[in-house]
């Protein structure tokens, strides 16, 4: 945007703005008449009048000067292990920056070059000589905040990728796992080598839940599946997709070779005090192999039933049904809603040395002590049917299956809750109401899922408000309207949202908690059931006896704080 010339051509502000283009003479002559009128240096004055921007202002004082001057583009385009030359510390309180340097010299990026003693104390600290280039101060504070948060997150990165291994699952004719850590890689491998484990390292620090990697025209796209929302993590040159896609496929044991077919497979990354699962999938698209990597924390499992967001007569309800002898529990919802997280807290809570609990699941996502877990394996021939025939003979007195897929897992989950076993499953559906259509449609008879099943839950996760930058707003009347709340309830609520922070990413989220719509089948939902009545009957019925859909449950989220607007539109559908 701006010229580098360290050649003082004119001596006044103005007369450089305007043979620079930055201003006309009309503006140059307001500014000039509005400076006579309030005083005041002219630069600000233009400004104020909403001609020129703070960057303008410097660059124009390089030029008088006789000073190099960078933009704010080039400040951000500072490597990182010449910023960290300079303590944060220092650079904050002098408001200056490194930009470049070499054996003898620091060249610094300061918004008062003239300031004597920062210059002299910066050489001192570094035992460098200093060269002095100008530039906004807006625009090195941002540089500030946002290299030196860089460096934060690489040093802690860098402490973890160096210590990551890698296994995967052997062959069929061998035992245990194969550490794909000990696999040698040449010379010429070693960047992206590097490059992956920073992926990955990065990635779990994140919290992240998935990694999608994928060709762009120029240049490779990564992002991060963080609290349910793809962030742009890193964009490596086009260059090293192959090498990419060639590291995941080594993990993962897959053919290198074959490109034009998709591919699955999966490997187990151990970093300090984690462990974590890679479900990988291989997909080939028209600019090259796109990757996704689904990562699942296998480490421990924290969370209880009070932290997942229940309110209190819900989390009452839901806690009647999971002691229950027999029957079944079903919770529904999209890939990536909870729903397996929602199980585990169940089995957590109801689990005891007087019950035989069994689960059968792909992937076994978290370990819990006390219960049995089975890990599917189609590849050989461990399908959920197929484990669950056989589980019956194991005299299990509860049991989670970790999703109903198809009509034989349907029937025997059915068959195994009217026989005396209770039952916690999954099911994708939309809703609670749709649930039950759903599980018709797989090829379960109406009177066996009138007479089997207990509660339906259908959940979805919404992003927590960043409690580190909080702070009140006021929506727009369009998003009011769009969840019905331009009335007395929705005037009376108190709105906030996250402003965006280091500690979020900028998003204004950390976190998620979970939205519930609670479907009890009560004799009146049965019987409708048995009569295959259709799922707008059903839900009607349900609201009645007290149901909370998922729309409202989001907006008692919101009426507490916890989480937006916007939110809530993002994970719901309108009621109608």
């Amino acid at each position: 945007m701006f010229e580098d010339s360290t050649t003082a051509q004119y001596e006044k502000i103005g007369e450089i703005l305007l043979n620079e283009g930055l201003i006309n003479d009309k503006q140059l002559e307001k500014s000039l008449a509005e400076q006579k009128e309030k005083k005041g240096r002219l630069g600000r004055i233009m400004v104020g009048l909403g001609y020129i921007v703070e960057e303008s202002i410097a660059f124009a004082l390089s030029r008088q000067m006789g000073i190099p001057f960078l933009s704010n583009e080039k400040l951000l385009s500072a490597h990182e292990s010449i910023v960290g030359l300079v303590p944060e510390p220092f650079a904050k309180e002098h408001n200056l920056i490194p930009v470049g340097a070499d054996d003898n010299t620091l060249q610094v990026a300061m918004a008062d070059p003239d300031d004597i003693v920062a210059v002299d104390s910066l050489q001192k600290l570094t035992g460098r000589q200093i060269d002095t280039v100008f530039a906004s101060k807006n625009g090195i504070i941002a540089a500030i905040d946002q290299l030196y948060v860089r460096i934060r997150k690489e040093d802690e990165v860098t402490e973890v990728y160096g210590d990551l291994q890698f296994f995967t699952e052997s062959d069929e004719d061998e035992e245990g796992l194969v550490d794909m850590s000990k696999v040698e890689t040449g010379i010429e491998d070693a960047p992206i080598v590097k490059l992956c484990n920073m992926m990955f390292a990065e990635s779990i620090k994140e919290r992240s839940t998935d990694i999608h990697i994928e060709m762009q025209d120029y240049n490779v796209s990564v992002r991060y599946r963080i609290d349910g929302v793809l962030q742009e993590a890193m964009t490596p040159p086009k260059t090293a997709h192959p090498g990419i896609i060639s590291r995941i496929k080594i993990l993962s044991r897959l053919n290198i070779a074959e490109k034009r077919l998709p591919q699955d497979g999966r490997f187990t990354i151990r970093a300090p005090g984690k462990e974590v699962d890679v479900r990988v999938s291989i997909l080939p698209a028209v600019n090259g192999e796109k990757a996704v990597l689904r990562l699942l924390d296998k480490t421990g499992f924290a969370m209880n039933l009070e932290t997942l967001g229940f309110e209190p007569e819900m989390l009452r309800i839901f806690r009647r049904w999971i002691v229950q002898p027999y029957g079944m529990l079903i919770i529904s919802g999209p890939t990536g809603s909870g729903k397996s997280t929602t199980l585990y807290a169940s089995l957590k809570e109801i689990k005891s040395p007087d019950d035989n609990i069994t689960t059968v699941e792909d992937p076994v996502e978290y370990h819990l002590d006390g219960v049995n877990q089975v890990q599917v394996k189609p590849n050989i021939g461990l399908t959920f049917s197929t484990a669950l025939r056989h589980i019956l003979r194991q005299d299990p007195d509860k049991l989670l299956i970790g999703e109903i897929r198809d009509e034989e897992t349907a029937d025997i989950a059915v068959k195994f809750s009217l026989t005396g076993h209770l039952v916690f499953t999954t099911l994708h559906a939309n809703d609670a109401p749709s649930t039950i259509t759903r599980l018709i449609d797989i090829g379960v008879p109406p009177y066996l899922v009138g007479s089997c099943l207990n509660l339906i839950m259908a959940q979805r996760l919404v992003r927590r408000i960043c409690l580190k930058c909080k702070e009140p707003y006021e929506p727009t009347d369009e998003q009011l309207e769009a969840l019905e709340l331009n009335n007395e309830r929705g005037r009376a609520i108190k709105y906030f949202s996250g402003k965006g922070c280091v500690h979020c990413r900028d998003t204004g989220y950390h976190g998620r908690i979970g939205i519930f719509e609670m479907l009890e089948m009560r004799q009146n939902i049965r019987r409708l059931v048995f009569d295959n009545a259709n799922q707008e009957d059903i839900r009607e019925a349900a609201l009645k006896q007290g149901m909370v859909s998922l729309r409202e449950a989001g907006i008692m989220k919101i009426e507490q704080g916890i989480t937006t607007i916007q939110e809530v539109l993002r994970s719901t559908v309108t009621e109608v």
